[in-house]
């Protein structure tokens, strides 16, 4: 475990400092979860916080889902809220150091909560793309935001070539585009995309 990321974010989430938190499963991701047929889909939610899209999927009869974070505090927040959710899929953990193997993982702006060193962002592509199963997909939502020197300040910055620098070195880019759904405060600010293993 990263004590220090660790110390970081339960800080942020005992103290409320949680400006991204929208209160509810981003539209975009709602709107894919939407059409999922498959009820069996083994799902993996890393970076989730308070894993709004996890309460949205398990509503609609996924459970075979896993929320990760590295703080327990919004892990023991989400079992307050939604009890009958097994204990044993809710993991605190360095999602580094995770070991597994999904059919889906869903991406909520998770890669910018990293600070933007070139190693460090490979590192989160390279282990995405060992986490997904030969047929798995890396869903979410990306922020198109300017990068700036401000080493400290989270959620950082992205844009398309970016990411595809990135997640295309090791998956293959299905689609990326900007988001036509995003809610109101960050439309123009987001990118949705699609990336599984080239097959």
């Amino acid at each position: 475990m990263d004590y220090q990321e660790e110390n970081y974010w339960t800080e942020r989430y005992t103290n409320g400092n949680t400006g991204w938190d929208i209160g509810y499963a981003s539209t975009p991701l709602k709107t894919y979860i939407d059409q999922l047929g498959d009820k069996s889909l083994k799902i993996l939610i890393p970076g989730a916080g308070n894993a709004y899209e996890a309460a949205y999927l398990w509503k609609k009869g996924f459970h075979n889902i896993f929320i990760l974070d590295i703080s327990a505090v919004p892990l023991a927040d989400f079992l307050r809220l939604h009890p009958n959710f097994p204990k044993y899929q809710l993991l605190q953990e360095d999602f580094f150091k995770h070991s597994g193997q999904y059919d889906l993982i869903l991406e909520q702006t998770f890669f910018c909560s990293f600070v933007p060193t070139e190693k460090q962002r490979y590192a989160y592509a390279k282990k995405m793309a060992e986490l997904l199963s030969p047929s798995g997909k890396l869903v979410g939502v990306w922020f198109d935001i300017p990068l700036t020197g401000d080493m400290e300040k989270r959620p950082f910055g992205g844009n398309k070539e970016l990411y595809k620098r990135y997640l295309g070195k090791y998956l293959e880019v299905v689609r990326l585009e900007p988001c036509h759904n995003s809610i109101l405060q960050r439309q123009g600010k987001e990118l949705f995309g699609i990336f599984q293993h080239q097959q």
